[in-house]
């Protein structure tokens, strides 16, 4: 998602807000200025690290313990009821944090027993790679790769991981940079690039480092990749999964005016969003019989936006964000919520900015990542 280009510290953030600035034009109305949403939330800053990129939750830890992910190559372990901190892991000597490039992705499996990181090696290409844990601590020396893929640019690289209710592994990568897509990956349904893939992880020392999920929507396609599970993508940095319904909620950072957030539900898997015969629902090369999916929301670029997915909130500690879609614009301040039931999408008015990721606890309460600033825990207002 990072997406332009980013050097050190506050280059770097500069760079990912270039990197994570898309565009827009607006489906729905825009977000009011000031939501009385606003009243009832707080931020709470946890961790103040350099340049955080993601969240993870690891299964049976304590409850009041999170691992985030740096740019520069660095885990942490996270004690988010205290603050404390703790390296515990670095792919500094394995990545290039600059520009939409570096540790960009992080998640459990199901057991807990392994690390899933997704980074972009010393030479630019993708790399989704599995670590096996010891007890709290990540041992590299068991590194072993899940998923290569050649990168044709510097930019697009997504970054997003996610583990299903399945145990399956979830990978954003977008269309492979440049503008337009000159290479046609979203449309592609050949190209793992410019899409939302999904893998059944092997444990070590198996024939194969993953196998395909049955239901997968292309496994028995002669013309697709079966690990494909929605295509026609610009850069889905950051997605997530509904846990009540089981929605797909999918932000895409568009490329000249328009980001965007996509609802799917569980039985549209295999769905096309578009890219690049349109950006958001506006036509971009050309049109189309195909079917397509469209945005629930969409908005324009006014320089540096960057849409930035993050969760439905299902925590209990704020009632009035429950069943809200909680989001973030990199290039604005504060955050966005939008009703499913309405389409309507109102702003909260909080001081953070330079969103990346969202977090998401066992009792699914917030934590929003900022790559300026932190991780911030999402609160009720006192």
């Amino acid at each position: 998602m990072i997406r332009r280009h980013l050097a050190r510290s506050a280059l770097i953030v500069l760079a990912l807000a270039v990197l994570l600035a898309a565009c827009g034009s607006s489906q729905r109305s825009q977000p009011v200025p000031l939501s009385m949403l606003t009243e009832a939330v707080d931020l709470q800053l946890i961790a103040p690290l350099e340049t955080p990129t993601a969240f993870a939750i690891r299964p049976g830890d304590p409850p009041e313990i999170a691992y985030v992910a740096s740019q520069n190559g660095a885990v942490y372990r996270v004690d988010v009821s205290s603050g404390g901190t703790r390296e515990v892991a670095s792919l500094r000597d394995r990545t290039k944090a600059s520009g939409e490039r570096g540790l960009l992705g992080l998640a459990f499996s199901p057991n807990g027993n392994e690390m899933y990181v997704h980074f972009t090696d010393l030479d630019g290409n993708t790399n989704v790679n599995a670590i096996e844990m010891a007890n709290d601590t990540p041992d590299i020396e068991t590194m072993r790769t899940l998923l290569f893929v050649e990168q044709p640019y510097s930019n697009h690289n997504g970054g997003q991981l996610l583990v299903d209710e399945k145990g399956n592994l979830l990978i954003g990568l977008g269309d492979g940079g440049a503008s337009g897509d000159p290479l046609g990956h979203g449309q592609n349904p050949a190209s793992l690039l410019g899409k939302i893939l999904r893998i059944s992880p092997n444990p070590t020392g198996s024939q194969t480092p993953y196998d395909i999920p049955g239901d997968n929507p292309f496994v028995q396609s002669a013309t697709a990749a079966p690990e494909v599970l929605f295509l026609g993508l610009r850069n889905p940095w950051r997605f997530s999964i509904d846990g009540v319904t089981g929605d797909f909620w999918i932000a895409d950072v568009g490329q000249n005016t328009t980001e965007e957030i996509n609802q799917v539900p569980a039985p549209g898997i295999g769905a096309n969003l578009g890219w690049n015969l349109r950006e958001g629902s506006r036509s971009f090369s050309s049109s189309t019989s195909e079917e397509l999916t469209d945005p629930v929301y969409e908005w324009p670029n006014t320089g540096g936006a960057s849409a930035i997915g993050g969760f439905v909130y299902r925590g209990s500690a704020i009632p009035e964000l429950k069943g809200r879609y909680v989001f973030a614009d990199f290039g604005q301040r504060g955050l966005l919520a939008l009703d499913p039931d309405t389409g309507s999408v109102t702003k909260l008015d909080l001081p953070i900015s330079a969103v990346v990721a969202f977090g998401q606890d066992n009792n699914q309460e917030l934590y929003v990542v900022s790559l300026s600033s932190g991780v911030w825990a999402l609160r009720p207002a006192r």
